[in-house]
């Protein structure tokens, strides 16, 4: 788990505490932190008291939004840090168009995901 910087944060239009995601999902908190340490969410510390939040783009209802999980895989395979993943995630692309995250949330995984493979050439 990362402390990000103030440009990352600005980026990232709402954030989520693992709290408010396992009550979202119907679990115990133990369960979101595992899906942070198993890579299939990213969290980082952020706020006065530092708690550990993940961007609300990345949960839909009582899921993780279809695709991130393979995404951010690629991108960790890429050599990517967690605050590398958020800005790439987060800064707008004008050929997707939007942000990768939006086009994640707009089930457009397959071209976000062409563009992570993209990075590593």
């Amino acid at each position: 788990m990362t402390e990000i910087d103030a440009k990352i944060d600005a980026l990232v239009p709402a954030w989520l505490t693992l709290p408010d995601i396992a009550e979202q999902f119907g679990v115990e908190v133990t369960r979101v932190r595992q899906l942070v340490k198993d890579g299939q969410l990213i969290a980082v510390r952020r706020g006065e008291n530092r708690a550990l939040h993940v961007p609300a783009d990345f949960i839909d209802g009582d899921k993780i939004v279809k695709g991130l999980t393979g995404t951010l895989t690629l991108l960790r395979d890429d050599g990517f840090t967690v605050e590398e993943m958020l800005e790439w995630l987060f800064t707008p692309d004008p050929s997707l168009p939007g942000t990768p995250a939006q086009a994640l949330s707009e089930n457009r995984g397959t071209e976000v995901k062409r563009r992570a493979q993209a990075l590593a050439v």
